[in-house]
């Protein structure tokens, strides 16, 4: 019994409770983004690409790629995993160099460049106030 009013009584920070949620939303994106590349890849994508063996290889290899990455990362992330976020911005930085930089040869979605941009300077400054807030708490009270 009392076990359990000390657990109610000790509760996470706000920021490792924002943190929980926003990696939870970013898993759901990446799983949405992994259903996409799917669709892409088994040929129910309406477009001009749309099959595997119609596609140029540059677009076979970031389908394939992508498909696989990120409903792994979306398990990582829901998980917590150390290597969720890991393998989350590997794959928004691949989605930011096809989208983006090499739209020539792709597709220019600025939207997607945009939204997963933002997400990992979010993600970034959640982390590093995290590190900051724990650091906080470590440090001696002098008086």
């Amino acid at each position: 019994m009392h076990e359990e009013t000390l657990r109610r009584q000790i509760k996470p920070p706000l920021s490792e409770s924002v943190y929980t949620w926003f990696v939870r939303l970013m898993a759901v994106y990446c799983l949405a983004v992994g259903v996409y590349y799917w669709v892409r890849l088994i040929g129910i994508y309406p477009g001009i690409l749309w099959r595997f063996d119609l596609m140029p290889w540059s677009w076979q290899t970031a389908c394939v790629g992508l498909a696989i990455l990120m409903p792994v990362a979306a398990t990582g992330l829901w998980l917590r995993a150390p290597w969720g976020p890991v393998l989350w911005i590997a794959g928004a930085l691949a989605e930011i160099l096809i989208y983006g930089y090499l739209e020539r040869m792709f597709e220019s979605r600025p939207w997607v460049v945009l939204f997963n941009g933002s997400a990992i300077v979010f993600f970034i400054l959640l982390r590093c106030f995290s590190f900051w807030k724990k650091r906080q708490m470590r440090k001696p009270i002098y008086q």
